[in-house]
């Protein structure tokens, strides 16, 4: 399924349904989603389009030679609760991680009309495969949780959270 076509209606989304997702979406952890906030709050302008955006709470591995990119498993997603709220309000429409979501994230969901989805946890080699392209789109000096630009392509999910429901 396209991210595009997941913006334009995350309505059609039911909780429990599997997908595999393709197109750009951007991974943020702790440190990043931190600075993106301060960015915002201090008026800058964050180094991606947030309208309509996908992150995924990810901090890759360092790429083998030969490798597009390193093992990418998802973050433990209620480590960036205190920052979703606010990234939700910016315009963010995919959330991607592991594990549950505080209620206060839950109704941001809602509000906002986006949607979060599950990656498994333990098969960050798996989930590498379905990069076909990854950049470091800022936040260099953050190493593996710098936030990173990748293409993904038939990313196996689960969603757990949409505006009309939940697991």
């Amino acid at each position: 399924m396209n991210i595009r076509e997941i913006i334009s209606d995350t309505g059609k989304l039911k909780a429990g349904q599997r997908i595999l997702l393709s197109g750009t979406i951007y991974t943020a952890r702790d440190e990043a989603h931190a600075r993106l906030i301060k960015l915002l709050d201090s008026g800058e302008k964050p180094p991606f389009e947030l309208k309509g955006s996908a992150i995924y709470y990810c901090g890759p591995s360092p790429a083998k030679p030969g490798n597009i990119i390193g093992a990418c498993g998802p973050t433990t997603s209620s480590r960036m609760d205190v920052f979703t709220p606010r990234m939700l309000d910016e315009g963010v429409k995919i959330l991607i991680g592991k594990g549950s979501r505080n209620d206060f994230v839950v109704d941001a969901i809602k509000k906002n009309k986006a949607v979060y989805m599950i990656a498994a946890g333990g098969v960050a080699a798996l989930l590498s495969k379905t990069v076909k392209k990854a950049d470091i789109a800022a936040f260099e000096d953050l190493g593996p949780e710098a936030i990173y630009k990748l293409e993904v392509e038939n990313m196996p999910l689960i969603v757990a959270i949409t505006a009309i429901g939940s697991l």
